[in-house]
């Protein structure tokens, strides 16, 4: 790879560009468990409500975009804001390369300056690798700190298999006895957001 590889804020005009990445895993893979996918207007109404309080964050070379990750909400409740889930999907051909570390380490950077603590990741899980699902998220995520916490068994059916799920966790910063409050995603300094790599 020639180019230099940037990270930037997704842009709600990216959407039929990302759904491009995300597509042949609702297609091909059991990776999602979603079945159909969504249209482009729907897609970006998805980036767009992240946005209002979370990263959502594109790699790109050129203008290629080669993979998107964002954060979520874990819990739809006050009391879990101090918790993020996370989700990435790359380009089969960037698979490798280290873009899915840059992405993920970015946004941890982000993580910390909201104050949070805890991040999360829910990833479909085979009981035997096969065509539609392997173990490569699990270990992916196992390379960036997260430890499995939970598993729930065969609770996803798609292609005529079942999956489970297993739930993966990554501790960030200590737990104080009172948090610092969470800062929203918008509210976040500009010039920090820029020193640990991002172009808005």
């Amino acid at each position: 790879m020639s180019e230099k590889i940037t990270i930037r804020t997704a842009h709600i005009s990216d959407a039929e560009k990302l759904l491009e990445v995300y597509a042949p895993y609702v297609e091909k893979t059991a990776v999602t468990y979603e079945y159909t996918v969504p249209s482009t207007e729907e897609f970006a109404g998805r980036i767009e409500k992240t946005l209002k309080k979370y990263p959502y964050l594109v790699a790109l070379r050129g203008d290629e975009i080669l993979g998107y990750a964002y954060a979520g909400e874990f819990i739809s409740r006050a009391a879990s804001d101090w918790s993020q889930e996370m989700s990435i999907y790359l380009k089969d051909s960037t698979k490798g390369l280290g873009i899915g570390r840059a992405l993920y380490t970015t946004l941890e950077k982000i993580a910390k300056l909201q104050n949070v603590h805890n991040l999360n990741a829910a990833i479909a899980y085979p009981e035997q690798e096969d065509e539609y699902l392997t173990l490569n998220s699990v270990q992916f995520h196992s390379h960036m700190g997260y430890k499995i916490v939970a598993k729930f068994n065969k609770c996803g059916y798609k292609f005529g298999r079942w999956y489970s799920l297993v739930w993966m966790e990554k501790i960030i910063t200590e737990h104080e006895q009172t948090p610092l409050p969470f800062v929203p995603f918008p509210q976040l300094d500009k010039d920090k957001l820029r020193n640990i790599g991002i172009e808005l």
